[in-house]
């Protein structure tokens, strides 16, 4: 898909765009509503379907797509898309609780509405509206606290994250940042999101808006946030085809279409090149050392029938 090259433009120009259908990423919507959302071990995915003033919500086996359970809500809602590779989040890890956000019309807009439902039986605890423009990001692993994008201007590349407790239902006071970092330094479009297998941290690859591409390391269970620079992967044209993977030791690679181009240490929170791959070693010395024993071998075969096959001498 070679749409994400062109919203990098966007997004460095701080264009906005009208008629989103997604969490409202404030360039174009990216409509993951269809596709839905799943959590490691869960067997089933969330799926929101927008009809006209209602949306249909439904809660589908990921084994063979039945319908286990469906409501239909008044007003337009959707799965929170949070990267432009169409990434979604939403669901708590526990799968107990699920979040929906309306759609963006307009950027930046007056007020976000969300709906906070039950993910098994999908009734509705509460409906939030917060004045200002927010896009949702994450969710903690037991659903109590729900992370925003919270614009702050114009610019798509001005942003705090804050969190919502949702157990006071209330936005929590402060931006959460990464302690190193100057809270300004934070910047740029997610181009793709990597979560760990038991919802704690949200890893999301950022363009950095012109400057030095970097992962932010969330974590929802604590509140708080790691940036990991990537100076490495500046200026490269494939960037916005870049993803996120699980490595062994849990680290996390960036990988391109040919392999790894960068290693993150997820424990302290540095990034590297990635390790070179155990074939790429220079094998030829063994490969010598092979070929002459074999050769050896071979030749002390073949003096052993000379030997055998040579006539009786007085």
């Amino acid at each position: 898909m070679r749409l994400p090259a062109v919203l990098a433009v966007i997004v460095a120009a701080g264009a906005a765009a009208t008629g989103a259908h997604a969490d409202g990423l404030p360039v174009l919507g990216i409509d993951v509503g269809a596709t839905g959302v799943t959590t490691a071990g869960s067997p089933y995915r969330w799926i929101a379907i927008g009809e006209g003033r209602t949306t249909l919500v439904e809660r589908v086996a990921r084994n063979g797509g039945s319908v286990v359970r469906w409501a239909r809500l008044r007003g337009t809602f959707t799965i929170p898309a949070v990267a432009y590779d169409g990434s979604a989040s939403g669901v708590s890890a526990d799968a107990k609780r699920l979040v929906l956000i309306e759609p963006r019309s307009s950027f930046p807009r007056a007020r976000t509405r969300f709906v906070l439902l039950d993910a098994n039986g999908l009734g509705v605890y509460r409906t939030i509206t917060l004045r200002g423009d927010f896009s949702f990001d994450a969710l903690s692993p037991h659903g109590r606290t729900m992370f925003l994008i919270n614009y702050t201007s114009a610019d798509p590349n001005s942003y705090q994250v804050r969190a919502y407790d949702l157990t006071s239902f209330r936005l929590l006071r402060g931006s959460i940042t990464d302690p190193a970092e100057h809270e300004d330094a934070m910047h740029g479009a997610p181009i793709t999101r990597l979560t760990s297998a038991d919802g704690r941290w949200a890893y999301t690859l950022y363009d950095g808006a012109g400057e030095s591409p970097f992962v932010h390391a969330l974590d929802t269970a604590t509140r708080r946030a790691h940036c990991v620079d990537l100076p490495m992967l500046k200026g490269r044209r494939d960037l916005w085809q870049l993803r996120l993977h699980h490595a062994g030791g849990g680290g996390i690679d960036v990988r391109a279409a040919a392999g790894p181009v960068a290693a993150i240490d997820t424990t302290a929170f540095t990034a590297g090149p990635p390790p070179a791959p155990q074939h790429s070693r220079d094998v030829r010395p063994w490969l010598l050392y092979g070929a002459a024993t074999a050769l050896a071998a071979l030749l002390g075969t073949l003096a052993g029938r000379v030997l055998r096959r040579r006539p009786a001498t007085a």
